[in-house]
């Protein structure tokens, strides 16, 4: 068994920097958790304490059971991927792949079947009297991922292994990944500030901010239900969404963006909307819309962005700007994500349709989520 929990952990650095803020959660035996988050969040932190390279401060941190606290790296049954490969440069793939075995004083004969093993399942049977530096970026990190699962440890910990790849090789290696894991069902805990890997790879997700957990859950009830402003806004992309609103009387204003929703308690909010529930209307609809105007149009072939402006304010967060420097303040960026087959002209008007559905509201101050308004048919979208 290699279920992995933190509880109540907390890591400060001699400079008074709490990298990681009493983190509490559990990773069953064989799941795959992604711990996602902006640079500085605290989840490679997070990940250094599981590999014993960091002490906690304060708070429990146990494998399989037991607390391993104090307990050095080599005896804690791990595998770490890096994000730079670290791979021996004198050494060839296949002493890469073997090095960590012989260390462990492995019998010649199960070395041998093992490296063939991964060298075969990651395609890398050409490439095993190379030296890292004959090998590309996915090559070195393939021999990476080798050389852990050779290991067979009890967990496998990866720091942003595909950040130093380009897109294709991220998208294949990405897919590489899940098989394995199905393939082995070894604990692993992946860290990543990229959140479409953490939402393909992620059979859960952990997002972070400032050292704390803010969410945590399946990868869809975190796109569809984000617990405050600040996961609402790093989890998609493009972003969600989001603006300024004021609730009184049973209506929610947003500039151009209207609501009626009887038992909205009374003051300020943000509504959230993502740019995928956002369709083109060009007759007659039941769907609620909005006029925007045309500000920027990305073709990006399958599909076409569109940044429209209304009257209204966009909220920033952490991770996501507030708009385009040179709009009015007046006016709020919408951005959404429509078919390929129309492409809005810049400085056109266009109507915008949504589904009532797909609205969020968070509270203003906090930040967290209230709850979301059931579907009424009172409920509309003034245009601008």
């Amino acid at each position: 068994m290699a279920e992995v929990s933190f509880h109540e952990v907390s890591k400060v650095f001699p400079n008074g920097t709490t990298a990681v803020d009493a983190l509490t959660f559990t990773i069953a035996d064989g799941e795959f958790m992604v711990l996602v988050g902006p640079s500085g969040c605290g989840k490679t932190t997070a990940l250094r304490m599981v590999a014993g390279l960091e002490e906690p401060t304060s708070g429990a941190l146990a494998i399989g059971g037991e607390v391993v606290n104090g307990v050095s790296p080599q005896d804690r049954d791990i595998a770490m991927v890096f994000q730079n490969y670290a791979l021996y440069p004198h050494k060839t793939v296949l002493q890469n792949l073997a090095f960590g075995l012989r260390q462990h004083k492995m019998p010649t004969a199960e070395i041998t079947e093992r490296v063939r093993e991964v060298s075969s399942l990651l395609t890398l049977n050409d490439l095993l009297d190379r030296k890292p530096a004959q090998l590309s970026g996915g090559q070195r990190q393939r021999v990476a991922m080798g050389r852990a699962l050779a290991r067979r440890p009890r967990v496998y910990l990866l720091d942003e292994p595909l950040s130093n790849l380009d897109a294709q090789l991220r998208t294949q290696l990405r897919a590489d990944l899940r098989q394995l894991h199905q393939r082995f069902s070894t604990t692993t805990i992946y860290v990543t500030h990229d959140q479409v890997e953490a939402m393909t790879l992620g059979e859960r997700i952990g997002v972070m901010c400032d050292g704390k957990l803010l969410q945590l859950g399946t990868p869809q009830e975190i796109y569809r239900r984000p617990a405050n402003v600040f996961v609402a806004g790093f989890i998609g992309s493009p972003p969600m969404n989001l603006l300024s609103a004021t609730a009184a009387g049973g209506r929610v204003d947003a500039g151009d963006l209207a609501l009626d929703v009887p038992g909205a308690s009374a003051g300020e909010l943000v509504v959230g909307v993502r740019p995928e529930a956002l369709r083109l209307v060009t007759g007659p609809t039941e769907e609620q819309t909005v006029q925007v105007r045309v500000e920027v149009v990305e073709l990006l072939g399958h599909e076409t962005i569109v940044y429209g402006s209304m009257r209204g304010r966009r909220v920033a967060t952490a991770t996501t700007a507030a708009g385009i420097p040179s709009l009015s303040p007046e006016r709020a960026i919408v951005i959404a994500r429509l078919d390929a087959r129309r492409q809005p002209a810049v400085g056109e008007m266009i109507t915008l349709g949504m589904s009532l559905e797909d609205v969020h509201l968070f509270d203003a101050t906090s930040g967290e989520a209230v709850a979301r308004p059931e579907p009424l048919a009172s409920r509309r979208l003034a245009g601008s």
